[in-house]
């Protein structure tokens, strides 16, 4: 350290203090400023970045809350929509039971209807028929007991045995 101090000049001294000073107010006003200015442009721009972010952050947020809620809306729309659906498939498949009841109903009294006056005709035919044979019996047994006159005689008498006077 005496070293030092024995070669230590002042001339030298106030040159380099000189050029140091000198360097120090060319890079205050060539470096500082533009470094600086660059410096703070850059932080503004991070700034800027950062609360473009939690705007960004805030908007998703907001369109996650819109879409959650659009979905509940939709989910809520299609379960009114499958619920009308029941019930319209529903109340076609009562009417359409009621109908065919109805129509089944309709169909049965018309076959009774029918089966009644088939019938009807059935006991009409053969009550002719039976009149008709139960004639022509009667003409036959008449024909062959009226055929001899002593035949006749004994039915005359026959009848009016029958016959009671009040």
């Amino acid at each position: 350290m005496e070293k030092l101090l024995d070669q230590f000049s002042f001339g030298l001294f106030f040159w380099q203090i000189l050029i140091f000073v000198g360097l120090l107010l060319l890079l205050r006003k060539f470096a500082w400023k533009p470094i600086l200015g660059a410096v703070e442009g850059r932080e503004q721009g991070i700034k800027d970045a950062l609360a473009a972010a939690e705007n960004a952050k805030k908007e998703m947020q907001n369109v996650t809350a819109d879409s959650e809620r659009l979905l509940q809306e939709a989910r809520a729309e299609r379960e009114a929509m499958i619920k009308e659906a029941r019930e319209i498939k529903d109340k076609m498949i009562a009417d359409a039971k009621e109908a065919a009841q109805l129509e089944g109903d309709k169909m049965i009294k018309q076959a009774q209807s029918a089966i009644e006056s088939e019938k009807q005709a059935a006991v009409a035919d053969i009550k002719n028929q039976v009149a008709t044979l139960s004639l022509e019996i009667a003409e036959k047994v008449l024909q062959n007991q009226l055929s001899d006159a002593d035949k006749q005689m004994e039915l005359v008498a026959g009848m009016l045995g029958d016959i009671k006077l009040k």
